[in-house]
């Protein structure tokens, strides 16, 4: 959604402060500093991270976080990219949201980079990527014409093909995808995938079934900003109004049954949320502009972890570690004792 992010300071509930003192989890800094925005982050296992942002600039690290070697795209000094899918230590695609929209691949751990697809039309505007294996993925846009834009590749992103403009989902008036941190396509099984919306009106997209989600909605700064998917039926969203940071008000809800209803939490995430991350059991993560907030029951309480800001939040593929991702370069860790 072409919108801009902006930070309105409030102030903190006694519960809040409360929450965040009785917790063990903790988010380690790790990095900050690097002139970027960064909301596009892939962890490949324990060790491989790669992250991307504003400035044209790519991030990876081969050792946990502990040291970074940062590259600007050359001849995309001033691309955004909102979202990276990494493979491996060599392998990854990033993504350009505006237009006109650029989406990129490198196979030499970023040395050089390859443009794979282009679209210059003036309204194209992409907001995240998901794949389901090394060969198959999605990218999502914004509405074109009324219908948000989806282009496939099944060759790991050496090619990308718009698909049939007549499949395009239908959007409402006012409604779009918040590129806020690569999440809000997920998916679900090994050939489908889920999205949501935000804004004006914010629903999930299960192929032909539209689910008006419960969470606050009605203006540009509000709605469903990311979607995690633990299985077929169990899914949490998050989001809120990003104009009100420090807002509690309808920005987290869960379903167990495939988005026919739809749970709110006890004790909700403490403020807008950009992005949710399943880790296991009964155990999420989520991370916004006031923080990081921890669940080990499902999401019916919350627990507030970290107060830095982060955008994005991603577990490992292979393995365990848990990263975050943030404006200043700012790149976190999750350390359970």
């Amino acid at each position: 959604m072409k919108v801009n992010h902006k930070i309105i300071f409030g102030s903190l509930t006694i519960s809040c402060l409360l929450s965040f003192s009785t917790t063990a989890q903790t988010v380690k800094l790790l990095s900050s500093g690097t002139k970027t925005s960064i909301r596009g982050l892939s962890v490949v296992d324990d060790k491989t991270v790669w992250v991307s942002g504003s400035n044209g600039m790519v991030g990876k690290s081969l050792d946990s976080g502990n040291t970074w070697k940062w590259m600007k795209i050359r001849g995309f000094d001033s691309t955004d990219f909102r979202d990276i899918e990494a493979f491996d230590a060599t392998t990854a695609i990033i993504m350009g949201v505006a237009s006109p929209a650029h989406i990129l691949r490198t196979v030499d751990g970023g040395e050089t980079w390859k443009l794979v697809y282009e679209n210059p039309h003036k309204d194209m505007f992409l907001d995240a990527m998901e794949f389901w294996n090394s060969e198959s993925g999605i990218v999502i846009g914004d509405p074109v014409d009324n219908k948000f834009f989806i282009a496939r590749t099944f060759d790991g992103g050496r090619t990308w093909k718009d698909i049939p403009p007549q499949n395009y989902p239908v959007a409402d008036s006012g409604e779009a995808c918040f590129a806020s941190s690569g999440t809000n396509i997920r998916k679900l099984d090994r050939d489908e995938a889920c999205f949501i919306s935000g804004g004006m009106r914010s629903r999930l997209f299960i192929r032909s079934k539209k689910i008006d989600l419960p969470i606050i909605q009605g203006t540009q700064s509000t709605g469903a900003n990311s979607i995690a998917v633990k299985n077929s039926k169990t899914f949490m969203v998050v989001g809120g109004d990003f104009l009100a940071k420090d807002s509690t008000q309808k920005n987290c809800f869960m379903t167990f049954d495939g988005g026919n209803s739809w749970q709110a939490p006890q004790v909700p995430p403490h403020g807008y949320r950009s992005c949710v991350e399943y880790l296991k059991g009964k155990q999420w993560i989520s991370c916004g502009l006031n923080g990081v907030d921890y669940t080990r029951d499902n999401g019916q309480t919350w627990t507030w972890i970290a107060r830095e800001s982060y955008h994005v939040c991603r577990k490992a593929r292979d393995g365990k570690a848990v990263f975050f991702a943030g404006g200043g370069g700012r790149i976190g860790k999750l350390i359970i004792p």
